[in-house]
């Protein structure tokens, strides 16, 4: 009987595809998916594109992977801030201090990536995007809907379109604490309006 352990066949991986996703995350967020080439994040990874076209397929690929790990690790964590124990404005106030101080986070990487990546020219990278804001927009609104739902889409409009102006100000170097008066005057709307 042979004891020799098999070797495994073809070359071994030689990086690490969470950490490529973390690293391709960095340069999407702060240059835009359309910023960003296959052969920048292999560059960074010090790698040479067959090894990333292996792991991810496709550049729309690694995005795909990035947006999931950003959904999972770097966004809005709405789930923990729309609660049904607290009033909706006060909810939807803290998801809106949470974008601004998301948004302001990385002078580098500011913005939010995912509304960032919605304006992308390829097709494939825009839908990822939207799919993922559109999950965001319906956890809003749902949460809103719960208790007025005669109110549910105006607001979920506004929280939305509040969060990609500072997001798109946040990019222009806006800083954190005129994010955060945005907010705070959006939420100053919101709470007049649930109060009526």
């Amino acid at each position: 009987m042979d004891t020799k352990k098999a070797l495994p066949r073809g070359r071994p991986r030689r990086f690490d595809p969470d950490q490529a996703v973390e690293v391709a995350q960095r340069l999407f967020h702060a240059h835009g998916y359309d910023g960003v080439s296959v052969a920048d994040v292999t560059e960074a990874l010090g790698i040479n594109p067959p090894s990333l076209y292996a792991a991810f397929k496709t550049k729309v690929g690694l995005y795909a992977r990035v947006l999931d790990r950003y959904n999972n690790v770097d966004a809005i964590p709405f789930a923990e801030l729309l609660r049904p124990d607290r009033p909706v404005a006060e909810c939807l106030a803290s998801v809106l201090e949470a974008a601004a101080r998301n948004y302001a986070a990385d002078s580098v990487a500011s913005g939010c990536l995912v509304l960032e990546g919605s304006r992308s020219t390829d097709p494939d990278a825009r839908e990822a995007a939207r799919a993922c804001q559109a999950a965001a927009e319906d956890m809003i609104r749902h949460f809103i809907a719960a208790r007025h739902p005669d109110q549910a889409e105006r607001l979920t409009d506004f929280v939305g379109a509040t969060m990609a102006g500072m997001s798109a100000k946040a990019r222009q170097g806006l800083g954190l604490s005129r994010l955060l008066a945005t907010a705070h005057l959006a939420s100053l709307a919101l709470a007049q309006t649930l109060a009526d």
